[in-house]
């Protein structure tokens, strides 16, 4: 996650209401005892079989304790659930064929590392799309091909107060392989628009992000940064048609996705103006690391109303 924004035009946002479920022990269903005089008829009058009183002498000690050799080992194959009648927590896990019951305490801590195929997909195949500017295409960033480009645009003064990445090329050729050789869950692109590189974009997993710490962050959050590039692009409207057509972009081809959300820095107005242009609604002010931003969410249940 990029310190800093955007510049004029273009906002940024690296930038889960989770719910926890609890479960509880069911009321006991076992009524209280019967008075001692109740009528005889609401009695039962059970007798065990004489070969089951032998089994149980023979397991049982000279001090009245029971063996332990006599408890059953069971495999369980595939079929409903059985429930232990012990107050330690069982966890199932698969086998090949077969269930082995585990106490909790001894069951592997789950990964914590998302399975790449649910990150992002792959936002190569996202495609052009069309907007009332031109047809733009987000493309995957190529080092070799792309970070002289993008190295001039982040030397730019007026982008370098708001990204922090003004420099050598090689510290922002790190800032971009430490994302491409990550796991899948930022994605660098270069936005062409009608052919043209003319804007810079990090789409990305907010609710992986250390952004998450600093928001209420749902499930799949997606988040997206843009830089518009040249200065003839800039203060003419681009910001808020781009977010708007990638922000819905996002939205179709993230269908777990209910979410994008951004967070500029609250002082750079432009970039904020382009977000509520683009149907983004202000959520809240929030302190991060680098700055105090704006947390700007674009609500999948409100895209056809903003």
């Amino acid at each position: 996650m990029p310190p800093t924004d955007a510049s004029a035009n273009a906002g940024t946002a690296p930038v889960t209401d989770t719910g926890t479920m609890s479960a509880t022990a069911p009321e006991s269903r076992i009524g209280p005892a019967a008075d001692a005089g109740a009528d005889s008829e609401d009695t039962l009058d059970l007798h065990l079989p004489d070969e089951f009183v032998a089994l149980f002498a023979e397991d049982t000690g000279a001090d009245g304790s029971r063996s332990l050799g006599a408890t059953a080992t069971a495999t369980t194959t595939a079929g409903p659930a059985s429930t232990s009648a012990t107050s330690a927590a069982i966890v199932e896990r698969a086998g090949a064929g077969t269930t082995t019951a585990t106490r909790a305490s001894e069951a592997p801590p789950a990964s914590t590392t998302p399975n790449p195929d649910d990150l992002l997909g792959d936002v190569a195949d996202w495609g052009p799309l069309s907007t009332p500017a031109g047809a733009l295409h987000l493309v995957p960033v190529r080092i070799e091909r792309d970070l002289p480009i993008i190295s001039r645009w982040m030397n730019d003064p007026a982008v370098t107060a708001f990204w922090g990445l003004a420099g050598p090329d090689n510290a922002i050729e790190e800032h971009l392989r430490s994302q491409l050789a990550g796991d899948g869950r930022s994605v660098p692109c270069m936005g062409l628009l009608e052919g043209t590189p003319m804007s810079y974009w990090e789409i990305y997993r907010a609710d992986l992000d250390p952004l998450a710490r600093h928001y209420p962050a749902r499930p799949h959050d997606t988040g997206v940064h843009l830089l518009i590039g040249g200065m003839g692009d800039r203060g003419r409207g681009l910001g808020g048609t781009l977010l708007r057509a990638v922000a819905d972009l996002a939205l179709d081809k993230r269908l777990a996705c209910a979410r994008v959300v951004a967070e500029p820095d609250i002082r750079n107005t432009p970039s904020v103006a382009a977000f509520l242009t683009a149907g983004f609604r202000f959520a809240a002010e929030i302190d991060l690391p680098a700055k105090r931003a704006a947390l700007m969410i674009r609500d999948r249940s409100l895209r056809h109303l903003l």
